[in-house]
């Protein structure tokens, strides 16, 4: 068997392992998930989540602190997939390969918010209504075992929904979170390896060779619009909001990014991998700057900052048509001396 071919099946195996993984677990009696979730991972599993959960070092601990108080909050919960991928990542700004596989995916979470949920030692109080839940998770496999998950939701978007904005309004347009428009998303067959292999070539000339050189005045210094279609659709996460064309991307989104941290450079990423016209990234600090000007209504606090953030991207024809994006904003807040989630305005009881 040819080195491709190996790989290629390897990668089949790990989709299909987290496909299982995913789909049988969200079909889980909330009693016996612990059983299910020990059959895919290690015992030593590592898992990167958003604030205020942040690291977990067992699947016990994710069980106990993530997934048991999700399910017991939102009663009929499913998790319904949008994007699907595997690859072996090349997220190295150097170019050097970390020869890790992964499979990642992104979509909504649905369910009734009927009980109360407990995330760490915040207590969000239910509403009785239906919520959707903006979810993208990253799986790192050795040995057909998962060993390190990355998971974030989007809780700003979700104290939106529930009526208790922790940012101003957005810029952007909010509550946009769609499947791709082609409705492809899901890759579950094998692709064409010329496809992925130019998708992953674009992929790095337009985070390393393209946001890289901005020269902190012009936006044209990176070439976005090389990359970019002009009516790109950019998914971005609550605080920010949806932009629907590159005119919009830049005037809502990049130019007050930009005027936050001028400086902010793409270092090596946790993860970054293509399948067919698709690619993922995770980066847990994969991106760093300094904080030097006001956003979103704070003011600039000097502080030397990283950012936790997830991506998909679609690309046709050499540009990217779509990109759905996840900042941690408590945690990018926390860092500048902001506790968003003190925000909150809770009815008293609760």
């Amino acid at each position: 068997m040819s080195i491709f071919k190996f790989k290629c099946e390897l990668n089949q195996q790990h989709k299909q392992l987290v496909w299982d993984y995913w789909h049988q677990a969200s079909r889980q009696n909330p009693a016996n998930i612990r059983k299910h979730l020990l059959r895919y991972q290690n015992q030593d599993a590592n898992w990167f989540g958003f604030a205020p959960l942040n690291q977990l070092s067992s699947p016990e601990a994710q069980i106990d602190e993530f997934w048991l108080p999700l399910y017991k909050a939102f009663s009929h919960l499913q998790r319904l997939t949008y994007i699907f991928i595997g690859g072996i990542s090349n997220g190295k700004a150097d170019g050097s390969p970390d020869n890790c596989y992964w499979v990642g995916g992104t979509g909504v979470f649905k369910g009734l918010f009927q009980q109360d949920w407990q995330i760490s030692l915040l207590r969000i109080p239910a509403n009785q209504q239906p919520i959707q839940i903006r979810w993208a998770e990253f799986c790192r496999f050795e040995e057909a075992r998962i060993v390190e998950t990355y998971l974030m939701l989007d809780l700003v978007d979700f104290f939106e929904q529930i009526g208790n904005p922790i940012l101003p309004p957005c810029k952007g347009v909010p509550g946009i979170y769609p499947a791709p428009m082609t409705q492809d998303g899901v890759l579950l067959d094998k692709q064409e390896q010329a496809v992925t292999g130019a998708s992953q070539r674009l992929i790095r000339d337009f985070l390393f060779e393209g946001l890289n050189l901005y020269d902190q005045h012009n936006l044209n210094s990176m070439g976005v619009a090389d990359f970019f279609h002009q009516d790109v659709k950019w998914y971005g996460p609550g605080g920010i909001g949806g932009c629907l064309s590159l005119k919009a991307f830049e005037e809502d989104h990049q130019k007050p990014w930009l005027i936050a941290f001028p400086d902010r450079k793409v270092c090596d990423l946790d993860s970054l991998f293509a399948e067919g016209n698709y690619v993922a990234s995770s980066g847990w600090t994969g991106v760093k700057a300094k904080h030097t000007g006001s956003y979103l209504g704070y003011p600039a606090s000097g502080k030397d900052i990283c950012f936790n953030g997830i991506d998909f991207w679609r690309s046709k024809s050499g540009k990217y048509v779509e990109n759905w994006v996840f900042v941690d904003m408590i945690h990018l807040f926390g860092q500048m001396g902001i506790d968003l989630l003190n925000c909150l305005n809770f009815e008293e009881g609760h």
